[in-house]
């Protein structure tokens, strides 16, 4: 079972990269990027890796991201209409798969077992 959710992990990590890089907006791309380096945690995580995978979320999800925006925003990219890149009822249905997408990560993360070394006697 935890060998299918490194796969989706990895396939949701893919898609998620080739979705960072065909962006319009860097902000979206941003958010793409974000849901790739997630994914990675999640894949350090079932490795083993733990802090590896904490180290992903908080280094690269969290501080890293956070400079890539500020330098875009910083740089006024123009107006934002010229930049939105989804819209219609394609965009919401992407945005819908997204969000499951998003919600089979967290539960496969919830349904991992707690190593016994992590647990207090």
């Amino acid at each position: 079972m935890s060998a299918f959710f490194f796969y989706l992990f990895g396939l949701i990590a893919v898609a998620s990269a080739i979705a960072f890089v065909t962006r319009r907006s860097p902000v979206a791309a941003v958010l793409w990027l974000v849901n790739t380096m997630f994914c990675l945690a999640a894949m350090y995580i079932m490795l083993g890796a733990e802090f590896i995978g904490a180290i992903q979320v908080f280094v690269y999800a969290g501080a890293i991201m956070v400079v890539f925006l500020f330098v875009i925003m910083l740089l006024n990219l123009g107006h934002p209409a010229e930049l939105a890149d989804a819209r219609g009822i394609w965009g919401k249905l992407i945005a819908g798969l997204v969000g499951l997408a998003l919600l089979a990560q967290l539960s496969a993360i919830a349904a991992q077992r707690v190593p016994d070394r992590f647990l207090v006697d």
